[in-house]
C-alpha cells in the first residue's frame, strides 16, 4: 500500500478547514495537506447565506460583553463562558482580514461595513455580503490559499479511519474517489473539519454531502463526542425541498404569517418577533401548525408562510437576490408578490468532536474546528451568524496550535503495521456484497423517516425509544447491503453504504443523549421533561464508542461571567 507524508493534514474544505490550511501554511516549512471528499470549492460552507456575527461599531453601542451576554442566553445557558468571551474578541479580527483578502462585503452609505439582525442577537451584528456570505468568504478563503505552494490538495478523497498510536495521531486511510486508489496519509498534526451530519434527518436545509464522516471516524477511534443531543431546526426551510431561506429574509424585516394572516411571533416572543432564537422560532411554528393555523403542504409538510412584499423590490434585489432566485426556480413563487411556505427544517449541530477552548481533543496531535467541533460554544442553542464566525475563528487558532506542535516534532509518527492497513482496506471495499438483500438508499430513507417523525422540534421518551429501537434495527440490517458496483473508481454505490454507517452511529449518539437528558433546554425540547433543570443539567454529555452502543459521561459547563436566569425575549 502506497503512502504520502505530511506535517499537518486538514480534513474538510469549508470555511474551517480552509482558514485552517492558510494558518498552517504561514509557518514556513510546513508541508500542508487538504483533504475533501468534494472538489475544494463543493463544501456545504457555500450555502450559509444570512452573515457573520461581530463586534464592528463599538462606538454605536454594540459590545463584547453585549455579544457575549446574547450567545449565552441563547445558548441556553449551557455555553462555556470562556470560550465565548476568547471567541467575541477574536471574531472581528477575522471580518478584517477577510476584507483586506478582499472579500465584498456589503457596505453600509458612509463605506463602512454593513450590518442586519439576527435572531436573538441584541444589535445589528451580522456582517454579511448580499445573500451569498458563506459563498463570498469560501471564495475569499480559496483565493487566499493558493499564494501558498506548501499547500497540497487531495480532492474528492474519502478518508476512512483515522489512525492513532499511544495515544498519539498517526495518519488517516484514504480512499481517492478519481483513481480508485486506496492509500495511508502519515502526519505529525490533523484538524478535523468536516462539518455536520444533518442528512440523517429527510428535510434538511443541507447537502447531500454532509454525513458527519469525519465525526463518525473520529468517535470510533476513541475520541469523545459531546452534546449531539442539540439539533438545531431552521425555522425557514423551503416547503418541499428544505432548502434554507435566510434567517436575513427576517433580519431584513420578513413577517412569518399563519394562515390567518397573523404574524404569531407576537404571542411566543413579543420583544423580538421574527429575529428570536432560532429554537424559539421553530417550536413557534411547529404550535401553529400542530394547532391548525398553518397551511396544508404536500407528504405532511404543513408549513407558515414568510412574507416579503413589504420589503418592495429594489431592497429584496439588493439584499435578498438568492432568495429570490430560489424561490422562483424552485416553488415558482416571486417574494415580490407572494409569501414563501416555510417550517423547520434540520440544520446545525450544537455538539460535536469535544474539544478544549483551542480546539484541541484529547488526542495528541488532533484538533477539531467549526461544526465538526463541540468547543462549547454555542450550549443548547446557536444564535444565528455566530457559526461562520466560529468557523473562521477556530479554523484559525486550530491551525495555528496543530503548525507549532508539528514544527516542534522531529519526525512523523511511523505507520501501522501494514496488516492494520489491509484491515481497513478490506473493511472498506470487501465488507458488503453484490448479493445482499438490502439497499442503502431504503436504509437512508427510513433513517431518514424516523428522525424526522421522533426526532424533530418537540421530543417525547416514547417516540426516542421508537427512534432508538429503529436505528438498532437498521444497523442489524447494514451488513447486509447490497453494493453492485464492484470498483473502486467512483464508487458512489459504496459511497452510500459508508456515508448510511456513519449516519447511524451518530444518529444513534443523537437520540441516547436526548433519552438520558430529562429536561428541556434550547433546541432539546421534552414534551414530557417541559423545564429547565440546571441542579442535574447544567453539564456536557460525552458520548464514547462501544460496540454495543455509546456509553455516555458527563462534564459540568464552565460558568465564568453570569448565573443561569430564566431565558425569555
Amino acid at each position: 500500500m502506497t503512502s504520502q507524508k505530511h506535517d499537518v493534514i486538514v480534513l474538510g474544505s469549508g470555511l474551517a478547514g480552509l482558514r485552517a490550511a492558510i494558518e498552517a501554511a504561514h509557518n514556513s516549512g510546513l508541508d500542508v495537506a487538504i483533504v475533501s471528499k468534494v472538489q475544494l470549492m463543493r463544501s456545504h460552507s457555500v450555502c450559509a447565506e444570512g452573515g457573520t456575527a461581530a463586534v464592528m461599531q463599538p462606538d454605536e453601542g454594540d459590545s463584547f460583553e453585549l455579544h457575549a451576554w446574547d450567545t449565552i442566553r441563547g445558548g441556553d445557558f449551557l455555553c462555556d463562558q470562556d470560550v465565548v468571551k476568547r471567541f467575541v474578541a477574536e471574531a472581528p479580527k477575522e471580518i478584517l482580514l477577510l476584507e483586506h483578502w478582499g472579500i465584498p462585503w456589503s457596505r453600509r452609505p458612509d463605506g463602512r461595513i454593513a450590518q442586519r439582525p439576527f435572531g436573538g442577537h441584541s444589535y445589528d451584528r451580522a456582517v454579511f455580503a448580499a445573500d451569498r456570505t458563506g459563498f463570498a468568504e469560501m471564495q475569499t478563503l480559496y483565493d487566499t490559499l493558493q499564494k501558498y505552494p506548501n499547500v497540497s490538495r487531495y480532492d474528492e478523497c474519502y478518508i476512512s479511519s483515522i489512525l492513532i498510536k499511544d495515544n498519539t495521531f498517526c495518519g488517516v486511510t484514504a480512499w481517492d474517489l478519481t483513481s480508485g486508489q486506496f492509500f495511508f496519509i502519515q502526519g505529525k498534526a490533523l484538524i478535523i473539519a468536516t462539518g455536520g451530519a444533518c442528512r440523517m434527518f429527510g428535510f434538511t436545509t443541507y447537502s447531500l454531502t454532509a454525513t458527519g464522516d469525519g465525526l463518525a471516524m473520529a468517535y470510533r477511534a476513541g475520541l469523545p463526542i459531546k452534546d449531539l443531543e442539540f439539533v438545531q431546526f431552521h425555522p425557514t426551510g423551503l416547503v418541499p425541498s428544505g432548502i434554507l431561506i435566510t434567517e436575513a429574509a427576517r433580519g431584513e424585516g420578513g413577517y412569518l404569517l399563519n394562515n390567518k394572516g397573523e404574524r404569531f411571533m407576537e404571542k411566543y416572543a413579543p420583544s423580538k418577533m421574527e429575529v428570536a432564537p432560532r429554537d424559539i422560532v421553530s417550536r413557534s411554528e411547529i404550535t401553529e401548525i400542530e394547532e391548525g393555523r398553518g397551511f396544508p403542504g404536500p407528504d405532511g409538510l404543513d408549513y407558515v408562510q414568510i412574507d416579503l412584499r413589504h420589503l418592495g423590490a429594489a431592497k429584496i434585489n439588493e439584499r435578498l437576490p438568492m432568495i429570490r432566485e430560489v424561490a422562483i426556480k424552485f416553488n415558482f413563487i416571486d417574494p415580490i408578490y407572494e409569501p414563501i411556505p416555510v417550517r423547520p427544517a434540520a440544520h446545525y449541530f450544537m455538539g460535536g468532536v469535544h474539544t478544549d477552548i483551542d480546539g484541541a481533543t484529547s488526542i495528541k496531535g488532533i484538533w477539531a474546528a467549526g461544526e465538526a467541533a463541540c468547543v462549547s460554544l454555542h450550549g443548547a442553542n446557536r444564535l444565528g451568524a455566530n457559526s461562520t464566525a466560529e468557523c473562521l475563528v477556530w479554523g484559525k487558532i486550530t491551525g495555528d496550535n496543530a503548525a507549532k506542535y508539528a514544527s516542534k516534532k522531529e519526525t512523523i509518527p511511523p505507520p501501522p503495521k501494514e496488516a492494520t492497513l489491509k484491515e481497513e482496506e478490506a473493511r472498506v471495499f470487501n465488507r458488503f456484497s453484490p448479493n445482499g438483500k438490502e439497499s442503502a438508499y431504503v436504509l437512508r430513507r427510513e433513517l431518514q423517516r424516523i428522525m424526522d417523525s421522533q426526532v424533530g422540534v418537540f421530543l417525547t421518551g416514547t417516540g426516542l425509544k421508537i427512534a432508538l429501537d429503529r436505528i438498532g434495527e437498521l444497523k442489524q440490517r447494514l451488513p447486509d447491503v447490497k453494493v453492485k458496483d464492484c470498483g473502486r473508481i467512483y464508487n458512489t454505490d459504496l459511497l452510500s453504504v459508508l456515508e448510511v454507517d456513519n449516519l447511524l452511529d451518530l444518529a444513534e449518539i443523537i437520540v441516547t443523549g436526548a433519552l438520558s437528558r430529562t429536561e428541556s433546554r434550547g433546541g432539546h425540547s421534552r414534551r414530557d421533561f417541559p423545564n429547565r433543570d440546571d441542579v442535574n443539567w447544567l453539564k456536557h454529555t460525552l458520548a464514547y464508542y462501544t460496540p454495543k452502543g455509546p456509553r455516555l459521561d458527563y462534564i459540568p459547563a464552565t460558568i465564568t461571567m453570569w448565573q443561569p436566569v430564566e431565558r425569555k425575549y
